[in-house]
């Protein structure tokens, strides 16, 4: 079975009920066991700590209990006060490894700088040490910190750890996974999705928690290497996983869940189906698929709030989550209703990771009866948006999609017509030596962005192969190009300002050519490959959700970033340069006088904004965490296109170009009048070759 055939189905398939006065019932085992002191209603103790009466909109803050760093936010509301956010957490990455030398390595980190709890597994350094210690201490099935996760308090501040936890697993710890490894995973999922936790993530403070679950546990399993014989290896019970395999050969395939809801007796039943027909699409190698169900996790998703209606929705079945081979773009999936009342009607819906939202046009409802509710969903690959170059998260949005797919094709068109225009005037614009780097300069710009706009679009085929050798390639070639083009840009950016400076000193064209060539490819080769060679051993080269560079675990998205932000700076410096050279102020000049300079100005900024790659400046803006939408639109607006601007103000507008194309015309007509009359007069032809 070859793993890169494999890419995950964006198909985590729900139920949704009409009825919004259905909740499913919670436990609030753990809820007052945080703060103290005892022996007091427990109004009364939060009051006595708050320091005064509960006044409207003011906010209280307690300590949590001993054991437990962290602390508990209340907020007054209609006289009381009311639990908003928790952090009190018993669990850190010294209590994970207590006899490990990455325990005594953060202690001795938090005694020299700050306190144990505010180690946060979200930063990089305490990623690796989490990564390096279930590597040297449990290779094989992290048995090392199950038992740990297990015993520990489903306190808001512990679910809230162990998810991020799981998240820095399934980043830097997918490359191998074993059905022993998905079991250790899973009780460790388990632990959190148990009923007496539920209300508990209503506490955290970072929302998207859950989301953050569910997408770690699907990116962990497709990466799940099985054993020759299928099995239901994982059987916990608030998190089961199936693994089965497939091949062109298959009989149409069936698999059941029953999985206990709201602690009832009865087991809540989930039917995953593959047709017949799309098993045909297979090949004869055997590959695999993964189903994973949920009981208990869609009640602390976020609720469907759908287009039609204003009223929430409530998930009314178990969560089917389905890893399945990328040609196959369609299952059906039946459930069983949690609520079977008479009113209650089904929405097959599904959820979107990236977007941490319910999508409704993921599937739709086949049947729907009382008691149970047939989806077929298909399986649709959308375009990476162009942000996600600067970006450190993948944003789709489907303006951007569109913004990115007409950009980059009228850009690659663009790109193809100005290296043909290149071609035809090359002869009549290299005149001199720095006319003749200029349009060198212009020439490899425009292929280097040719190529990797080409190559961007190849990455967004292959984004759900993130693991996939191809995707490496394809990944480091982009990276190579786009750095190409920033250098290209550089060394046009060092002749301009040579042709200001240097005046009186002729210009070597070997020289420059060979300085050229070093700077637009040898430089970004070298990044490029030192890029791949650091982070490729720890796996944190390519992305998880798309082709392109890493940023959560490594920051190698920097090796882009970096390089191409400070070449934008330096060409700003020389594009105010020579706007400060084209002014040329005289003693009592005239308005009109100062609106020819402005438009020089203008006219000399234009063009040079595309060429030196001005535009991408905006991608400080992208690399920022929370900003809106519209930052990225704005980025993709801007260098989507540029590959037009390119040819637009690198060629169209180069009135040497023009005339050059004008002469080139002039020729060929010329030279067509001539042989159409020598076609129409075979005398004078005939003359014509005797002499």
């Amino acid at each position: 079975m070859k793993h890169q055939a494999i890419m995950v189905y964006s198909l985590m398939l729900f139920l949704v009920t009409e009825c919004s006065n259905y909740r499913p019932r919670t436990h609030r085992k753990h809820e007052d066991k945080f703060y103290q002191p005892e022996g007091k209603p427990k109004t009364e103790r939060i009051q006595e700590k708050c320091h005064g009466a509960c006044i409207a909109s003011s906010n209280c803050s307690l300590s949590c209990a001993r054991h437990f760093h962290g602390k508990i936010e209340f907020t007054c509301d209609q006289n009381k006060w009311k639990k908003s956010t928790e952090t009190c957490t018993s669990l850190s990455v010294e209590t994970l490894f207590k006899d490990s030398d990455i325990s005594s390595r953060v202690s001795a980190a938090a005694a020299a700088s700050i306190p144990l709890h505010i180690l946060d597994l979200r930063a990089p350094e305490t990623s690796v040490n989490v990564v390096e210690g279930l590597r040297k201490n449990c290779p094989h099935d992290y048995s090392c910190i199950v038992n740990v996760v297990q015993s520990s308090e489903v306190t808001s501040g512990n679910i809230a750890f162990i998810v991020q936890l799981l998240r820095n697993i399934s980043e830097g710890l997918s490359d191998n996974v074993t059905q022993e490894k998905m079991k250790s995973y899973s009780k460790m999922a388990n632990h959190i999705l148990d009923p007496a936790a539920i209300s508990n993530w209503a506490f955290i403070p970072d929302k998207n928690a859950s989301s953050d679950l569910l997408h770690s546990v699907n990116l962990f399993a497709r990466q799940l290497h099985l054993d020759k014989e299928p099995e239901s290896f994982v059987d916990e019970p608030f998190i089961q996983t199936k693994g089965f395999h497939l091949d062109h050969n298959t009989s149409e395939k069936m698999f059941n869940f029953s999985m206990n809801v709201n602690n009832t007796q009865k087991g809540i039943l989930g039917t995953i189906e593959i047709p017949r027909q799309e098993l045909w699409k297979l090949s004869s190698n055997t590959t695999r698929g993964i189903s994973i169900a949920f009981p208990t996790l869609g009640k602390v998703l976020k609720e469907v709030h759908l287009q039609n209606t204003s009223l929430p929705k409530s998930v009314n079945g178990l969560i089917l989550s389905v890893i399945l081979p990328e040609r196959l773009q369609q299952v059906l999936l039946t459930f069983e209703k949690i609520n079977k009342s008479q009113n209650v009607r089904a929405l097959c819906v599904g959820w979107h990771s990236k977007k941490r939202k319910w999508e409704e046009n993921s599937c739709k409802t086949m049947m729907d009866h009382r008691d149970k509710v047939k989806c077929q969903c298909n399986y649709t690959s959308a375009l990476m948006s162009f942000s996600i170059l600067m970006s450190p998260k993948s944003i789709n949005n489907k303006i951007l999609d569109y913004i990115t797919c007409i950009g980059l094709s009228i850009s690659i068109l663009s790109l193809l017509f100005c290296l043909i225009i290149e071609a035809i005037v090359w002869s009549r614009v290299v005149v001199t030596e720095i006319s003749y780097m200029r349009h060198v300069c212009i020439v490899n710009i425009a292929v280097s962005l040719l190529i990797a706009n080409v190559l961007f679009i190849v990455a967004s085929i292959f984004k759900k192969k993130v693991q996939d050798n191809w995707c490496v390639a394809v990944t480091f070639f982009t990276h190579f190009f786009y750095l190409s083009l920033f250098f290209w840009m550089f060394f046009k950016a060092l002749l301009i300002i040579y042709g200001i400076l240097v005046i009186f000193r002729r210009m070597v064209k070997s020289h420059m050519m060979a300085i050229g060539f070093a700077t637009g490819y040898g430089c970004p080769l070298v990044i490029a490959v030192t890029t791949i060679a650091v982070t490729v051993p720890g796996r944190g080269y390519v992305r998880t959700d798309a082709c392109w560079l890493q940023w959560h675990n490594t920051k190698a998205l920097l090796a882009f970033a970096v390089p191409a932000l400070v070449i934008v700076a330096v060409n700003l410096f020389v594009v105010l340069v020579v706007a400060f050279n084209t002014q040329r102020p005289s003693i009592g000049s005239s308005k009109s006088q100062d609106v020819t300079i402005i438009m020089r100005i203008s006219k000399n900024v234009a063009i040079l904004t595309p060429l030196l790659g001005l535009t991408w400046g905006f991608g400080i803006v992208t690399l920022m965490e929370n900003i809106p939408l519209s930052c990225h639109i704005i980025f993709a607006l801007l260098n989507a296109f540029q590959g037009f601007f390119i040819l637009l103000f690198g060629a169209i507008m180069d009135h040497k170009i023009r005339d050059a194309l004008k002469m080139r015309m002039s020729s060929l007509k010329g030279k067509s009048r001539v042989v159409e009359n020598a076609s129409l007069n075979p005398t004078n032809g005939s003359k014509l070759m005797k002499r």
